[in-house]
């Protein structure tokens, strides 16, 4: 896409695959054993900051991402990506490249968990997650910014001001864990976030004639919406079924130690 000539991050996918995997080595060697032998750090006040401007930040790109298209104009089937230089477009380009810088600044999380010692938070599920998103949304922007392909971007936005509202009322500390009743609800409202991703983008396979410009995005998205929702169906089943997370000692859904 021309109109992304001298971004930042979007010459080349190497900078965005360098990050990604120095993320990586660091959350899951070279971070743990800097830490093994020191006490864990005491991030309340700077994770109370960073998750509720996380939820800001989902805020506006919620709203941005629904003034450029979602709310004003896309059918919710076969919308294709405007490469115009319209006000609307260039919004959503705009929208689309905040939306994948997000996504190193949420790469924090895993940052936080190492930093506090929180090793068994690191599983496979998470760093899988927060690496493949970064990596993926280079070439959505690259390439096709706007149209049927952000409508996971959206529902992400939106699931995420309720998860990071959540962490951020639980990093103010016990006092206030007696509001997060709701705890249980977090992994639902993910799975049902993939279905809805999921059963938009299999449109393709019954839609007629789309002229969507990309074609091999939707099916990638597919692939995306329907891996994930296998894997958190997984979490939920040990997590909730076989009870495998659940605190041993628990108020209001939530555990002491949070």
């Amino acid at each position: 896409d021309p109109r992304l000539e001298g971004w930042p991050l979007m010459s080349s996918p190497f900078p965005t695959t360098f990050i990604i995997g120095t993320y990586v080595y660091f959350v899951t060697s070279l971070g743990p054993k800097l830490m093994e032998n020191k006490k864990p750090f005491e991030l309340r006040q700077i994770m109370t900051f960073y998750n509720f401007s996380v939820v800001a930040l989902s805020l506006y790109m919620t709203y941005e991402f629904l003034m450029s298209g979602w709310a004003t104009g896309y059918s919710f089937r076969c919308d294709i990506v405007d490469y115009s230089r319209s006000p609307t477009a260039l919004r959503m380009v705009r929208t689309c490249w905040l939306y994948f810088f997000s996504k190193f600044i949420e790469l924090l999380d895993t940052i936080f968990f190492v930093l506090r010692k929180k090793n068994n938070q690191v599983t496979f599920l998470h760093v899988f997650h927060h690496s493949i998103m970064p990596w993926t949304w280079w070439f959505g922007v690259k390439f096709a910014a706007g149209g049927l392909g952000t409508f996971h971007a959206l529902l992400n936005c939106i699931v995420h001001v309720v998860m990071y509202t959540y962490y951020g009322i639980c990093s103010l500390g016990p006092a206030y864990h007696k509001y997060l009743w709701w705890k249980k609800y977090m992994t639902t409202i993910q799975l049902v976030q993939f279905i809805m991703i999921t059963v938009h983008i299999g449109q393709i396979y019954i839609m007629d004639d789309c002229p969507y410009q990309y074609p091999i995005f939707m099916f990638i998205i597919w692939l995306y919406g329907s891996m994930f929702l296998v894997l958190f169906l997984h979490f939920w089943y040990h997590a909730y079924t076989k009870g495998q997370r659940l605190p041993k000692t628990a108020k209001n859904g939530i555990s002491k130690d949070q």
